[in-house]
């Protein structure tokens, strides 16, 4: 028999959606920051050659630029107030997460509840004040080593063009930070990945029509094209499978008498996602790998002749990179899971809450069975990123194909409409019970 959760999802329809006012506010709003967002992405830094800019990307859209821009939507190309987007609040998250798990006194305020969660958001803006610093000074002197047949990319270089790109970029990050805080608080929620979401999903189309043009100019055949696009979808039907399956391990509470009634006896079950990492192992081996390109690309070809090797050896689609791209993807996938899922914790509330595996005995060897199953399924959740990440930087290398058809790109899109999706739902949800709820109120005050 369905529960009254089940029924009331089956029943939600147009005219359900018609009626939440606050959730259409809430949609509305967050349509409003996203083009926002997306404005920002036009308005360019003061004191650049936007023609210069255009030329050397041109040149190296198929390396770290090209990745860069992917997350950016389009804001690193143009070289706008956006172009560091979002992705340094986003490492100084990863950073803060992983410390929780090495430092006593992190792991501390993250048990605090409240207080220490505010405690560790305010040292992740510090962090990422600090990371977008001095990513925006590298940018800086980067753009003042950038030549082309049109000449310098900087009109005007100089001390104080790097303040000013500093301070701008930094600026636009904390801007797209605080935009997200509000997507989140005011919005539909998940408001740093709806930025990012945005970004990839705006210039699609553009990514279709240069793949189009591939095939035009005989780059890419029929084909080929065909292929591609088949791929894609195959890609998209294996992430929702993925995303959505999970393991459910049955956890079972004893009956309990109080007086003369009898309570518990229930059973539940402990989900375990097989991607419980999600997208940020891909996300962060990208950033690791990219890090010599980076410090090649500011140093505009001047640089120490080792750095020059290291990335001529990590090119896109080399096997040296390849392979580093999988294994970092493979640690991550572990060690990420390790510090959002920790079993002894786990074990440890099932045992006080009075809830056990049947066949398990509480404390340790539950919480080595709950690690048992978890490492089995992150081997897979590995597998999978694994294969979804490599085998799309082999056609982007081998072919040409832009990087919005990867499948970091793709996986971003895909969970973040799932994710948004289920907010909607859970919108909807509580307006159909606070409607239930009223008209019972008025049937007992008629009664």
């Amino acid at each position: 028999m369905a529960s009254a959760a089940e029924q009331l999802a089956s029943n939600i329809n147009f005219g359900v959606f018609a009626k939440a006012t606050e959730l259409k506010k809430r949609i509305w709003f967050t349509l409003a920051a996203l083009v926002v967002y997306r404005l920002g992405t036009y308005i360019p830094l003061p004191g650049i050659d936007p023609r210069v800019l255009k030329d050397v990307f041109s040149q190296n859209a198929g390396g770290i630029m090209g990745m860069f821009d992917m997350f950016a939507g389009g804001a690193l190309s143009r070289m706008t107030i956006f172009a560091l987007n979002i992705m340094p609040y986003i490492s100084a998250s990863i950073i803060l997460q992983l410390m929780t798990t090495v430092s006593p006194s992190m792991e501390a305020l993250k048990k605090e509840g409240d207080a220490g969660r505010k405690k560790i958001n305010q040292y992740t803006r510090y962090l990422t004040v600090a990371i977008a610093t001095l990513q925006a000074y590298g940018i800086g002197a980067g753009l003042e080593g950038m030549t082309s047949s049109a000449g310098s990319a900087v009109l005007d270089p100089g001390l104080f063009f790097r303040f000013t790109t500093v301070i701008t970029l930094v600026g636009g990050t904390m801007f797209l930070m605080w935009l997200g805080e509000q997507i989140t608080a005011r919005g539909i929620g998940n408001g740093i990945s709806l930025i990012i979401f945005a970004g990839i999903v705006a210039n699609l189309p553009q990514a279709l029509v240069g793949t189009l043009d591939l095939g035009r100019t005989g780059a890419l055949s029929a084909l080929a094209i065909v292929a591609l696009l088949v791929m894609a979808v195959a890609v998209v039907t294996v992430i929702v499978f993925v995303e959505r399956a999970q393991r459910r391990i049955l956890i079972q509470y004893p009956k309990r008498q109080q007086g003369n009634k009898i309570y518990g006896g229930e059973s539940s079950h402990l989900p375990l996602k097989v991607n419980t990492s999600g997208v940020i192992p891909p996300i962060f081996a990208s950033s690791i790998l990219l890090l010599p390109m980076t410090a090649a690309s500011f140093s505009a070809g001047n640089g120490p002749e080792w750095l020059t090797t290291v990335t001529a050896i990590l090119g896109h689609g080399q096997p040296a990179y390849l392979a580093l791209y999988a294994a970092l993807i493979g640690f991550f996938a572990f060690f990420y899971t390790a510090v959002v899922f920790n079993p002894v914790e786990t074990a440890d509330n099932l045992k006080k809450y009075g809830g056990f595996v049947p066949g398990i005995r509480p404390g340790k060897n539950t919480s080595d069975y709950l690690d048992y199953v978890l490492t089995r399924l992150t081997v897979l959740g590995a597998l999978y990123l694994i294969v979804l990440s490599v085998l799309p930087e082999l056609l982007i290398a081998r072919m040409s194909v832009p990087f919005y058809f990867g499948g970091t790109s793709l996986l971003i899109v895909v969970t973040v409409t799932m994710d948004t999706v289920a907010q909607i739902q859970s919108h909807l949800l509580a307006h159909q019970y606070e409607g239930l709820i009223k008209k019972a109120k008025l049937r007992g005050k008629r009664g």
